[in-house]
């Protein structure tokens, strides 16, 4: 009798157990799924897609010709700063530069003119071209430029492709064979400061003084050359056309898109060097006009460069300087007397 009652106190306790076990867990889950619900998640960083801020690698920057010949174009798609500018003939070339990407082919590579020196110095990048007019060779080595040439080709750095079209229009290079000579020739530093002032808060320039609905924009540098972006809404960036012909890219044969232009007139005028081929002097060191356009909208803004060294700073009208989308970014330098045309 007394075994069986023991029996029956040692299950009264564990059912007491049990179901304080069970009231208890019951509490705990609820106080997490409670604890939860009313708690605030932080959203995740933003990280800048096209430009890392915490990078230390060197910028390169590579001459890309620009006449009908050379197209369609190989790695703009890769780069996170393009400039493009006003040569003889009333052509234009591209100055591509690029960071922490590795395109596979980039091209085609052209000769220098020595106004883009200032480019590269403003962002302290690596000049890599295919030649050089006699006044950009001569201030090459005045400015001490860390530089790569074509002409010299170290270490095989490049190659031509004659099944696309003949010389001078085909030669192309790789992000890997230029860090390779980089390394070669010590080129290789940490640099740190970027050119732009890029916002991890989407800009939203309808907000800013005397911004105006901008979904077209034709660029006319000369009879012969001009650049005209078509606005996105469902992506948010340009499509970038060239003669009214979709600038595509050689590899991916897609049309290449960019989320911030910056627009500026700059005098320009025929240079009389010794191989007089009206090759362009560019009255870029001083003060200007522009805009900086992105997402549909544009904005009017100034531009100061005091030296070939210094960085071009871009402002509002206030006198702040601008602030520009994450995402690639392509400054159009044209003449003075080009025409400039928004919708």
């Amino acid at each position: 009798m007394k075994k069986k009652k023991v029996i029956i106190i040692l299950l009264l306790v564990l059912i007491i157990l049990l179901l304080g076990i069970f009231i208890g867990t019951k509490s705990l889950f609820s106080l997490k799924y409670e604890d939860y619900k009313n708690t605030k998640l932080d959203k995740p960083e933003k990280k800048l897609q096209i430009i890392d801020l915490e990078s230390k690698t060197r910028p390169v920057g590579v001459m890309i010709d620009n006449v009908r010949e050379a197209w369609p174009h190989a790695g703009l798609n890769d780069a996170y700063l393009v400039y493009e500018i006003i040569v003889e003939g009333g052509y234009t070339r591209l100055f591509a530069l690029f960071k922490d990407t590795n395109p596979s082919v980039i091209g085609p590579v052209r000769s220098l003119r020595h106004y883009y020196i200032d480019y590269a110095l403003e962002n302290d990048a690596v000049l890599v071209r295919f030649g050089n007019s006699p006044k950009a060779l001569n201030d090459i080595s005045k400015l001490q430029v860390a530089n790569l040439d074509g002409i010299i080709n170290p270490g095989n750095m490049f190659w031509r492709d004659s099944s696309l079209t003949k010389a001078p229009h085909n030669a192309f290079t790789s992000m890997e064979n230029i860090r390779k000579q980089i390394k070669n020739k010590n080129y290789d530093k940490e640099v740190t400061n970027t050119l732009l002032n890029y916002s991890v808060d989407e800009v939203n320039l309808n907000e800013k003084e005397a911004s105006e609905v901008t979904n077209n924009i034709n660029i006319k540098y000369s009879y012969i050359h001009t650049t005209s972006y078509t606005y996105d809404p469902n992506t948010k960036k340009y499509l970038r056309s060239m003669q009214n012909i979709p600038h595509t890219d050689r590899i991916t044969k897609e049309q290449y898109t960019v989320k911030n232009i910056i627009i500026i007139k700059v005098k320009n005028y025929n240079l009389i060097d010794s191989e007089d081929k009206g090759r362009q002097e560019l009255d870029n060191i001083g003060t200007g006009d522009g805009y900086y356009i992105t997402e549909g909208y544009a904005v009017p803004i100034k531009y100061e460069k005091n030296s070939r060294e210094s960085k071009t700073k871009y402002t509002y009208l206030d006198g702040t300087e601008i602030k520009v989308n994450d995402g690639n970014t392509y400054i159009q330098i044209m003449p003075l007397n080009g025409l400039l045309t928004f919708k």
